[in-house]
């Protein structure tokens, strides 16, 4: 089975999906002497879904920073194909990072406001946002009156709501309760499928990236780099009785003993992204 979905996972880098993004001997140091990353190399295909998936320390939030555009390369290059930057991004962060003295409405239009539109002129794609994060009837909430199931989907609605082609996720429901958790996967999986952008979601959970993936790039820390690449070959839609299958059982052990390689590799688990 795992030879199986390497071979997957291989043939997912190349072949005839068009790329969106490429990493290209990606590095980076940080001033106190940590190489928080070296020579990764990464293609992300347009709509993928893919989990960057390891150990604290090992750089998945670094990446995404970098392919954000928050944090420079000290090494290497990012290839954008197709002509399309990072004008054609959305970033879900681990927090909501909601304005408190906003409601939902005036949260979710806060990318549109920069980008000089107006409330009035806004209005028919917040609230489609807002109705396809189940938040209907909430607009005029303050987020201190949501819990925090609803103030992720408040984020969510926000990084879509521009509709980006690639939306980076960086843990955005490792705080929550597992039931909330489950369902926000869910209903994730549902925006990404009807809307086919591209995600790359870092998490810690093996299990949510099987769930969620069509390919999880497992990472080594010290220093973060690649350790394996891994292809999660389930149809979808996916729902609970994937959850509960053989083969999410089988993919989940399977992901699990590369983590572990991965982990013993780098020296176990360490402190930072």
């Amino acid at each position: 089975m795992l030879q199986e979905m390497r071979a997957v996972a291989s043939e997912a880098s190349g072949g005839d999906q068009k790329s969106l993004l490429t990493l290209r001997d990606v590095g980076k140091s940080f001033s106190n002497g940590v190489t928080a990353l070296r020579n990764v190399d990464l293609t992300i295909g347009q709509g993928d879904f893919v989990s960057l998936l390891g150990p604290s320390g090992c750089g998945k939030s670094t990446a995404l920073r970098i392919i954000a555009g928050l944090s420079t390369p000290t090494t290497g290059m990012l290839d954008w194909h197709g002509g399309q930057g990072r004008s054609d991004i959305g970033f879900v962060f681990q927090e909501p990072t909601l304005l408190p003295w906003a409601s939902v409405f005036d949260n979710v239009w806060l990318p549109l406001r920069l980008r000089g539109v107006s409330r009035e002129k806004a209005t028919p794609a917040i609230r489609e946002m807002i109705d396809r994060v189940h938040l209907s009837g909430f607009e005029d909430a303050m987020p201190r009156e949501l819990s925090g199931g609803m103030k992720m989907r408040v984020s969510i609605a926000r990084g879509l709501v521009t509709k980006p082609r690639l939306l980076l996720m960086d843990e955005p429901f490792a705080a929550l309760d597992e039931i909330t958790r489950f369902k926000l996967n869910n209903d994730l999986l549902e925006l990404w499928q009807d809307e086919r952008f591209t995600v790359v979601f870092v998490t810690h959970s093996v299990f949510e990236s099987v769930f969620l993936s069509n390919r999880i790039v497992v990472m080594a820390a010290r220093p973060g780099r690649v350790f394996r690449e891994i292809s999660v070959d389930a149809p979808y839609p996916r729902d609970e009785a994937f959850r509960t299958s053989p083969d999410y059982a089988t993919l989940c052990r399977e992901t699990s003993q590369v983590l572990g390689e991965a982990i013993t590799l780098g020296g176990g688990a360490h402190d930072g992204h």
